[in-house]
């Protein structure tokens, strides 16, 4: 089973599917309710939702799922029944298998119930995806433009050679591999003396697009980080730091004392990040991809404008 432990939670949402062919008789037999053994679409509606909850366990390599909507409509036409089923969950993978087996099993449900009748003609004849929505591939979003990034690691013993970094040159790779050019790596140690002039220079000078910090967001003495960029901001952005620690505290009992924050100045997004590597790969997870949106609302595009390619997007 695939590892989805550092996956963050969305609301993950798929439609599926089936088509079930039978005679004209069949289908007006199930119209007027005259089946011998029930009615097909009642039960069949209660088997696709057992059947989205119970997936698991059925298919072995889908993970269990806290599964918080699921949907059964029927649409009934001269010679054939289709089978719309909708599972919503809020999780860290996908619907998608959910969606397709209760559309299988409400199809077999039908099919069971009326073979008697229509041994011949009944035959399902497909089941498919209609769409899906959620996780980081609805969310994902390439730079429009080249952007310029630069990252600082904030630590007195890296800055004097006493130990080797690592965040930042993970942060580095990161920011590459999401199509950033990253003009400016730097290790300073935790004085705001040097971090306020590092970060001014970046935003007013050199106008990059994004600021990433690591390190000197904890509580110990030489911890200023958090101060420093603070005295510079224009705006914050709270719910970026709120992010990291409610991701990180899932999976690590100290993230609650992390003061990381993160926010504007003029047109540079600036985040600052723990320092520990394992802090740096979660808060990496969580950023990305988005705070790219966040460039496109810096240039005054608005909200609408995402909104709309996602509602395109769940369509197809």
């Amino acid at each position: 089973m695939r590892d989805i432990s550092q996956k963050p939670n969305t609301l993950r949402t798929a439609v599926a599917k089936a088509l079930i062919k039978m005679s004209p008789s069949t289908v007006e037999l199930i119209r007027q309710n005259k089946v011998p053994k029930g009615d097909p679409l009642i039960v069949a509606r209660v088997a696709a939702v057992q059947a989205a909850k119970n997936t698991s366990d059925i298919i072995p390599f889908c993970h269990p799922l806290p599964i918080s909507h699921v949907n059964v409509e029927f649409k009934l036409d001269e010679d054939a029944i289709e089978i719309v089923t909708t599972v919503k969950a809020i999780y860290k993978t996908g619907v998608e298998m959910e969606a397709l087996t209760a559309a299988s099993v409400a199809a077999l449900t039908i099919y069971d119930m009326c073979k008697m009748l229509d041994d011949d003609v009944l035959a399902i004849e497909h089941v498919r995806l209609v769409n899906k929505t959620g996780g980081k591939s609805s969310y994902q979003k390439t730079l429009e433009q080249p952007r310029k990034a630069a990252v600082f690691v904030m630590s007195d013993t890296v800055s004097a050679g006493m130990a080797e970094d690592v965040s930042g040159k993970l942060i580095v790779e990161r920011l590459k591999n999401e199509g950033f050019e990253v003009v400016e790596y730097a290790v300073i140690p935790d004085n705001e003396s040097d971090i306020v002039p590092a970060i001014r220079r970046c935003s007013d000078d050199l106008h990059l697009d994004l600021v990433i910090t690591t390190g000197g967001t904890g509580i110990s003495p030489r911890d200023n980080t958090p101060e420093a960029i603070a005295r510079i901001l224009d705006k914050t952005l709270p719910g970026v730091s709120e992010a990291i620690r409610s991701y990180g505290q899932d999976r690590n009992p100290f993230s609650m004392l992390s003061r990381a924050t993160a926010g504007i100045r003029n047109q540079t997004l600036i985040i600052s990040l723990p320092g520990s590597s394992g802090g740096v790969k979660d808060s990496l997870e969580v950023i990305f991809p988005a705070i790219l949106h966040a460039f496109r609302i810096l240039v005054g595009e608005g909200h609408n404008a995402r909104e709309k390619e996602y509602k395109e997007a769940a369509k197809k």
